[in-house]
């Protein structure tokens, strides 16, 4: 079975999402943050809703939630790197969003 089309309607979707997204028609949180240009700020991971926290790269909307599921289940994180006990966040996903994160103050996170 050729794949091309199936590929092609992807690489659209995605040019779609990127336009609204830059032109302001979409909110920033449904855009990949890698997408709408570059990050500024800290998210406060034991504060942050799962809004704010789909700002770091490489989470969506579910595994915001699942982050958010794991502070109301065991509390405030007392290490970022609790985050790796998450379902799908490894290593590489953590070292990318490691300097973005913060266990203290204000989420400041922005999309510049």
């Amino acid at each position: 079975m050729d794949r091309t089309p199936v590929r092609r309607g992807a690489a659209l979707l995605r040019a779609i999402v990127f336009a609204l997204a830059f032109a302001g028609a979409l909110p920033v949180a449904m855009a990949p943050a890698a997408w709408a240009g570059t990050l500024a700020g800290v998210v406060n991971v034991n504060t942050a809703s799962v809004e704010q926290l789909t700002l770091l790269p490489g989470i969506g909307e579910s595994r915001a939630a699942q982050i958010v599921a794991l502070r109301k289940q065991k509390g405030s994180f007392r290490k970022v790197e609790t985050l790796l006990d998450v379902k799908g966040i490894g290593e590489r996903s953590f070292s990318k969003m490691k300097p973005f994160l913060t266990l203290q103050g204000k989420t400041t996170l922005e999309v510049k």
